[in-house]
């Protein structure tokens, strides 16, 4: 008998006016010890869904199974099991890695207390054992300085690092089954290597079942022994990952396949500079003395200048903890820095000491960057209510409609509200709150992370538009070295805080001189 099997699995939601949604219909797969079986679809397409249910996270009641539903895992029910025998089997037998780790881990206490919660539930261990186990499993995810990093908060790692420290507590009880829900989008390519390899290591070593779960196709072509896709709520094609890839037989799996970025041309734009940084730094204190003096700093930012052009896209790309986003946050002041900044405006230079209209960010997190408590049209027209304040309700309205079809979502969303989305559908709304306001500087913090290859396409092919119509300027940054070649003129390649090479974009791509950067690029080749 499989080790867990779903049977004709559906899964309907009540919203507030008691309207059904169904999200998943009929979805029938198995998993057996040792095997690795990866999902792939588009967002919405149900993927996370189907993987929640397996462990009862679902909201009930508002989601409801029809009476054929069925969930086996060792010859147990798991569709209405009583949360007191759920316990033991939840980050015991089956582990779950969160897409968005930042809201799974609780920002009030250290990354070493948050894992050795799980080793004190579900082990007989002693304080000792436990230590040291919790340090083991933060080496083992490849996390820098592991000593250190047990004693810091979720808010002191990067995007990557804290993805890690969620890996690392669902393989901390050696799980019969992990799923994994896109465990690697906040990594850059090097890393994703290493975790793809750890996971594979784990399955050869524990025999454990994997339910890998992404959008990434180059990553579930390595790790999966079979595929099952997904597509509106569906399973439209299964088979073992050379007949998915090779022989696809569903259109959908074929667009899925067949979709890729279509490649920059590399114009350069030679428009006058918009954006001009001078020697940039950026330090965080390590420890001080007991006059409150800093005494060791970590430099997240050594000395960092660089020129954007108008209508030009600056790349900005390295493995996590090298200080992209840390950069970024300095351009709008949202961190405390040395140097300075400047955007042109009427032809000459101005210091910017505030955050503008001109100058929005797409953070790499959705969730956290969108108010829980605000629908979408309130989240999306938040920004024309400060800055223009004389529209009229009507224009105002009129105006978030047609921003959200822009980013290819239907404008009968503006009545709901953030958890009602997927990652992808999210970081699509955070985009249309950053362009509805009409800046002359995006920055783009890993704006396609979350996202399935198919509406990847779509998001660069609209922000290179938007970018052709209103002389948009870009720093994008990102991990995926494929979406940054897409979009970019200009790259810079940063390492430990630092530059390590800077050029066009040909130049990054095809004669690379670092062997930093030679890594990068091979790491992301399919």
């Amino acid at each position: 008998m499989s080790l867990l099997e779903i049977k004709h699995l559906s899964i309907a939601f009540n919203n507030r006016e008691n309207v059904k949604f169904q999200a998943v219909s009929d979805v029938n797969l198995k998993l057996e010890s040792g095997e690795i079986l990866g999902i792939v679809g588009e967002s919405g397409s149900g993927k996370s869904v189907t993987a929640l249910s397996i462990l009862g996270l679902l909201p009930y009641p508002k989601a409801e199974h029809d009476k054929d539903s069925s969930i086996i895992f060792e010859n147990q029910e798991l569709i209405n099991m009583p949360n007191e025998k759920f316990q033991k089997i939840r980050g015991n037998k089956i582990a779950f890695i969160f897409q968005e780790p930042m809201s799974s881990l609780n920002p009030l206490h250290k990354i070493g207390k948050q894992i050795e919660e799980s080793l004190k539930l579900h082990q007989n261990l002693s304080k000792e054992e436990i230590k040291k186990r919790t340090l083991e499993l933060l080496k083992a995810v490849k996390i820098p300085n592991p000593e250190e990093k047990m004693k810091a908060y979720p808010f002191e790692l990067s995007g990557g690092q804290r993805q890690r420290v969620m890996i690392a507590m669902a393989i901390a009880n050696n799980p019969q089954i992990l799923i994994a829900d896109e465990p690697t989008t906040a990594l850059d390519v090097t890393i994703q290597e290493q975790i793809i390899d750890l996971l594979l290591e784990l399955k050869q070593k524990l025999g454990m079942a994997i339910i890998f779960i992404s959008h990434n196709l180059r990553l579930v072509h390595k790790i999966a022994d079979n595929i099952a896709v997904m597509y509106q709520g569906k399973i439209v094609e299964y088979g073992t990952a050379e007949q998915i890839f090779n022989h696809p037989q569903h259109d959908y799996t074929k667009k899925l396949i067949s979709s890729n970025l279509l490649l920059n041309l590399q114009n350069k734009n030679e428009n006058n500079t918009i954006l001009k940084a001078e020697n940039i730094e950026v330090s965080f204190p390590l420890k001080k003395n007991l006059w409150g003096r800093v005494i060791q700093e970590l430099r997240a930012v050594d000395n960092i200048s660089f020129e954007l052009n108008r209508g030009e896209t600056l790349g900005v790309v390295g493995e996590s903890g090298s200080g992209k986003t840390t950069l970024a946050m300095s351009v709008v002041n949202l961190v405390k820095h040395k140097g300075k900044i400047y955007i042109k405006n009427n032809k000459l230079y101005e210091e910017v000491n505030h955050f503008s209209k001109d100058l929005q960010v797409v953070f790499q997190d959705p969730y956290n960057s969108l108010n829980p408590r605000m629908n979408i049209a309130q989240i999306i027209g938040e920004g024309l209510s400060v800055h223009y304040p004389q529209l009229s309700k009507s224009e105002r309205d009129e105006q978030i409609k047609e921003i959200v079809r822009e980013v290819e979502l239907s404008d009968d969303i503006l009545n709901k509200y953030p958890h009602e989305f997927s990652g992808g559908q999210r970081q699509r709304i955070a985009l249309a709150r950053a362009l509805i306001l009409n800046p002359k500087i995006i920055i783009l913090d890993e704006p396609t992370s979350a996202l399935d290859v198919t509406v990847q396409a779509q998001v660069i092919a609209l922000l290179k538009n938007l970018q052709s119509k209103y002389e948009l300027s870009y720093i994008f940054i990102s991990h995926d070295m494929n979406a940054v070649r897409a979009m970019s003129h200009q790259i810079m390649v940063m390492k430990d805080g630092k530059v390590v090479e800077k050029g066009s974009a040909d130049e990054i791509f095809n004669h690379p001189r670092r062997t930093y950067t030679k890594q990068l690029i091979h790491a992301s080749i399919i």
